[in-house]
């Protein structure tokens, strides 16, 4: 482990800011920091920036990984970065806050100021076992496992001749009936609908069944119950079955139990059922950690009770804000206005006050399959075809590289006419060589 000390590499004048995570308010604070006056370093796991509202499209085969994602490098060279910020793989471990270091497998960074935006993880509500046997749809690699297997269930049960072996490989159930489990649960309808007879014709169309199990009365329950009702609708129409009212009890031997005591058969299991905070080993005080592993900051994102070290987005708990005294949704605009905000903050004059984080919130979307999608906006609220336009052009602007809203717009269009795609491609990685671990080096 290598050991990055800040007194030999920064000047009293240039201070170092380690920022934790490159998703939507990492990346966002960095793009808007006056970079001559700080040195800053970027701690990533993946050296790749994603778009998380799209891995479903990559589990269900409708876009390819690269398409949604983004070389921090590339990004970081192309606005000039190179002589003030840098990229460092890895995955921060422990944070010494007495010490003012973070550690990662490969190295030990020293900080002035620390950004903390990891974001978040799946949280499955103590059920931990269920780690090993569900699929999860939070990383670019989360994704494609869930793509692979899927591939894989199709062109198993293809070949078998026993009805029943085949309904247990294509049984699907999705766990959470938010933006996420609606949008997979309606892309895998749509390849049970559309996909099953043109491409896997030894299947019949009732020996796939996907369901959707929701705790709530209602899916998408963030939003209106207007919306609920066209996404319902919508599944309906996609042939997909919705529980609602019921939580997931235990997954075993491929019997989903659910809080009434009812069973339910099931192939694979979809988790898309919450989130909690990243977490990390803290050594020389502790943070303060408040529901669902969040960290407490201030109204300027800073860590209440810590000097230096601020949170954004959805790791981050704020109440400062007189809209959302119970905390800010965790949503990829909270992260992009909270990453901009703070770099103001930390760009502005010593004689200037800095500004307090007030969430403008532009509205929310979730679609399901072609043409259905419901929209709400500050001042609208669409659904239908209409909003299935405006969740596209929201989605492509979002992208990074032009390159990514090129294709992802050629898939799209080319999936619509013909509801064909050269993506359901079953790639399994070698087994060999085994994969060093470097950082044992």
């Amino acid at each position: 482990m290598t050991q990055s000390n800040s007194n030999s590499s920064t000047t009293p004048s240039r201070q170092r800011i380690v920022v934790i995570g490159g998703g939507f308010a990492g990346l966002n604070f960095i793009k808007r920091l006056k970079k001559q006056n700080y040195e800053v370093i970027l701690v990533d796991s993946n050296n790749f920036n994603s778009f998380p509202p799209l891995f479903y499209q990559v589990a269900s085969s409708g876009l390819e990984p690269a398409s949604i994602s983004f070389p921090f490098r590339r990004e970081l060279r192309k606005r000039g970065f190179n002589r003030n910020v840098r990229y460092n793989m890895g995955r921060v471990k422990t944070i010494h806050l007495d010490r003012k270091v973070v550690v990662t497998q490969f190295e030990e960074l020293s900080y002035d100021k620390l950004v903390i935006a990891a974001g978040t993880t799946n949280n499955f509500f103590g059920m931990n076992e269920l780690e090993k046997s569900v699929y999860t749809l939070k990383s670019t690699a989360e994704a494609i496992r869930c793509r692979n297997d899927i591939l894989d269930r199709l062109e198993h049960a293809s070949m078998l001749s026993d009805p029943k072996k085949r309904r247990e490989l294509l049984t699907f159930v999705v766990v959470g009936g938010g933006p996420t489990g609606v949008e997979i649960a309606g892309a895998l309808g749509e390849m049970k609908k559309y996909v099953l007879k043109r491409e896997y014709p030894t299947i019949d169309i009732d020996d796939m069944s996907i369901t959707i199990v929701e705790g709530a009365d209602r899916v998408l329950r963030t939003m209106s119950e207007d919306s609920s009702t066209h996404a319902a609708k919508y599944l309906s129409t996609l042939l997909v079955d919705v529980k609602l009212g019921q939580n997931v009890k235990s997954y075993v031997d491929g019997t989903v139990e659910l809080t009434d005591g009812s069973k339910m058969n099931a192939g694979m299991v979809i988790w898309t059922a919450g989130v909690k905070a990243v977490g990390f080993d803290v050594k020389g005080g502790s943070l303060p950690i408040t529901r669902g592993g969040r960290i407490e900051v201030d109204g300027f994102n800073k860590v209440v009770g810590l000097d230096d070290i601020y949170a954004l987005g959805d790791i981050c708990f704020m109440t400062a804000d007189k809209a959302f005294p119970q905390g800010h949704p965790q949503l990829a605009q909270v992260a992009i206005q909270q990453g901009a905000n703070l770099a103001k903050n930390l760009n502005r004059k010593p004689s200037k006050q800095p500004k307090q984080f007030v969430y403008n919130d532009k509205g929310s979307m979730a679609t399901v399959g072609r043409n259905r999608a419901v929209v709400e906006l500050k001042h609208m609220q669409i659904n239908g075809f209409m909003a299935w336009l405006t969740w596209m052009f929201v989605h492509l602007m979002s992208l990074l590289g032009m390159r990514n809203k090129v294709v992802v717009l050629c898939n799209w269009l080319w999936a619509y006419f013909t509801y064909g795609t050269s993506l359901r491609l079953l790639i399994h990685p070698s087994k060999y060589p085994l994969r060093k671990r470097w950082e044992e080096i």
